[in-house]
């Protein structure tokens, strides 16, 4: 899959990180990484890397490392800075989600998230170069993220703007119990019942369409009109 997308992490200091981010962009089918003057000039090969890339070592394997944030960014035409404005002036803050659903909506543009030092963040001669400083609302008295968790939450906030992936379920959808079915569970329940005295044939109230009611609500599946059955006949049988 390839996508008009790209992650620059500027000066990371931990090897780590940078094998999270990996394996955080390729969750969510995202494989252009630029490194910007690593800690590490070998950190694309470090175990650490390695190992917190938990596979996604075909994006390492693709990964760039450059001198200068302006060499990252070339062919970038939107630049998100994740980053708070400097105060003297800069690009505006946007919230990732409301600003990716109009650059998903442009459709034109080639994306670049970039991110600065675990320990400083970007400079603000960086942020100046892009076109928005992205802020993830986070809790007002901790807003703390990772290097890899703040590139997952932005690739999985990119990637559903552009439609998402779907849900692949694990399991085949029930098959459902059809009205022969239930009506026959809810008659040897019945035989049940009056056998065991729950219920009184001379006076039967509305038990009966009341678990008609329930059946119908818990939407019984083939299987388990078959374990209500067996319920029933373990029930007498245990009276023999």
């Amino acid at each position: 899959m390839t996508d008009p997308t790209r992650f620059v992490l500027v000066e990371t200091s931990h090897a780590g990180n940078v094998g999270a981010a990996a394996r955080a962009m390729k969750v969510m089918g995202f494989t252009d990484l630029v490194l910007v003057r690593p800690r590490w000039a070998d950190v694309l090969q470090r175990e650490e890397t390695l190992a917190m890339a938990s596979g996604a070592t075909d994006v390492l394997a693709g990964a760039r490392i450059v001198a200068t944030l302006a060499e990252a960014l070339d062919g970038v035409t939107h630049a998100c800075a994740t980053a708070m404005t400097p105060r003297d002036f800069g690009p505006p803050t946007a919230a990732p989600r409301p600003h990716f659903a109009e650059l998903a909506a442009r459709g034109d543009d080639r994306v670049a998230f970039v991110f600065g030092p675990e320990r400083t963040g970007l400079a603000n001669d960086d942020v100046y170069r892009c076109h928005v400083c992205l802020s993830i609302p986070t809790h007002p008295d901790y807003g703390s993220l990772n290097l890899a968790q703040a590139v997952q939450i932005l690739a999985y906030d990119w990637r559903q703007a552009q439609g998402g992936f779907p849900v692949v379920a694990r399991t085949a959808d029930p098959r459902l119990a059809d009205a022969a079915a239930v009506q026959g569970v809810l008659e040897h329940w019945q035989r049940t019942l009056v056998e065991i005295g729950f219920l009184d044939p001379e006076a039967p109230k509305k038990l009966m369409p009341r678990l008609n009611q329930l059946a119908n609500r818990m939407r019984l599946t083939h299987e388990e009109v078959q374990i209500l059955r067996g319920i029933a006949r373990a029930a007498t049988l245990k009276r023999d």
